[in-house]
Order: C-alpha cells, then sequence, then structure tokens
C-alpha cells in the first residue's frame, strides 16, 4: 500500500529551497517537485471562457510598463474594499490592467512583455505562474495558505511585496511603486528575472523539474 502513495508538489527544487527536506518523513513515499505551469498553460485547461481583448492595448504599451491586478476566480471584492483598490492604484500613479471583471488568459498577460508587475491574490498556481514568467508580485492573501505564499515570495524569495495589514490605499500605492521604482524595485525585479530563469533551466533536460518528471514517469511504470 505504502508504494502507491507519494508526494507530488507544483514546484521546483530552486524555488522550495531547502523546505521540502522539513515536511515530516513519517512514511518513505517518494517526493517530486515538477513545474507544472512551464509544462500546461492555464488557457489549456481553465473552465472559464479567456477573453484576448485586452492584448491589442498590451501590444501599444512600453516593455514592463503594467501593473497586472487579479484576484482569481474564486475571491469577492466588496465595495469599501474595491474602493481602496481603486485608489490604492491610482495613488502609484502607475499603469493598470485589472483582471477581476472578465477571465483574462492570465499566464499569456504574465509573458507578456508589456507587463512589469502583478498584483495576485497569492494563490500557489498564479503565484508559480508569476515566477515562471520572471514577474516580480505585490502579493495579497485571503483563504488558506495564500499568505504563507505571500510571505515566503516577499520574505524568502524576496520577488514581491506583501500587503499584510490587508487592503489600504496608502499601503497599496506605496507597495507598487516599492516595485516599480527606485533601488529596491531594481533588486525586486533582477530577482524576479533570475528566478525566471532558474524555472526555465529546472524543465530542460538535466533539470530538477526534469528529472523530477521523469522520476515520476518511471515510479507510475513500476506500480
Amino acid at each position: 500500500m505504502l508504494k502507491r502513495l507519494h508526494r507530488l508538489w507544483s514546484s521546483f527544487k530552486e524555488l522550495e529551497e531547502t523546505e521540502p527536506e522539513r515536511v515530516p518523513d513519517d512514511f518513505p513515499i517518494p517526493r517530486f517537485l515538477i513545474t507544472f505551469a512551464k509544462y500546461f498553460t492555464t488557457s489549456s485547461s481553465s473552465l472559464l471562457e479567456q477573453d484576448p481583448t485586452i492584448f491589442p492595448w498590451l501590444d501599444q504599451q512600453p516593455p514592463k510598463s503594467i501593473v497586472y491586478v487579479s484576484f482569481g476566480s474564486l475571491s469577492q471584492v466588496e465595495e469599501k474594499e474595491f474602493l481602496e483598490i481603486a485608489h490604492g492604484l491610482v495613488y502609484s500613479k502607475q499603469t493598470f490592467f485589472m483582471g477581476v471583471v472578465e477571465w483574462a488568459p492570465q499566464q499569456e498577460v504574465l509573458a507578456h512583455e508589456a507587463t512589469g508587475a502583478f498584483w495576485t491574490h497569492s494563490g500557489w498556481n498564479s503565484t508559480l505562474e508569476s515566477v515562471c514568467e520572471g514577474v516580480p508580485m505585490i502579493c495579497s492573501s485571503v483563504l488558506v495558505d495564500q499568505a504563507l505564499n505571500a510571505r515566503y515570495m516577499s520574505d524568502v524569495s524576496r520577488v514581491g511585496v506583501y500587503l499584510e495589514n490587508g487592503l489600504q490605499r496608502e499601503e497599496i500605492a506605496s507597495a507598487i511603486r516599492r516595485i516599480r521604482v527606485g533601488e529596491e524595485g531594481k533588486e525586486i525585479r533582477e530577482r524576479a528575472r533570475v528566478l525566471k530563469q532558474k524555472a526555465d533551466v529546472s524543465v530542460m533536460k538535466g533539470g530538477s523539474s526534469n528529472k523530477s518528471m521523469e522520476s515520476l514517469i518511471d515510479y507510475i511504470s513500476s506500480l
């Protein structure tokens, strides 16, 4: 029975650092870290209709100039929170695209050369997609693991800024500006670029994710 168990993470070794080794080893079962965001696009598996109408506008924007805002398919924003979001975005004086009404093809938006930052709810799929496209994050959190993901991106990987006090317009504007301008923003953007490179390498022949995929295939074949 134990032979049929395994731990499968949508991630890659270079992102997690030593975290998988800290998971309790109560059962001697194999572990696989695979960068699924590099193998499959969300648009290929999404149950929601993708709206591509944003791309002609994005194509006209300067490189790395847009703040993309999306809180996922399950998040609901109350009127008071929406006003804080709107004011924060305006106060930041940065051009933005807000994907909370229509369901944009997120991975393609993140991969677009005009996208320079991603304000996310810090769900793991969105977080990993942003990492794989080298886009620094403004991190909010609402449910379950999101606060942990946000904290990890801001404090460990240091490719994002965590809005740990919730949605407050001044803090929103400050977080966006921290990523978009100044020396701190330059360093965050550079770390995001380097992490993307590591994600790219992980799926190449001999890379950590590629090896995990091959090991998973061998494991399944042995059952």
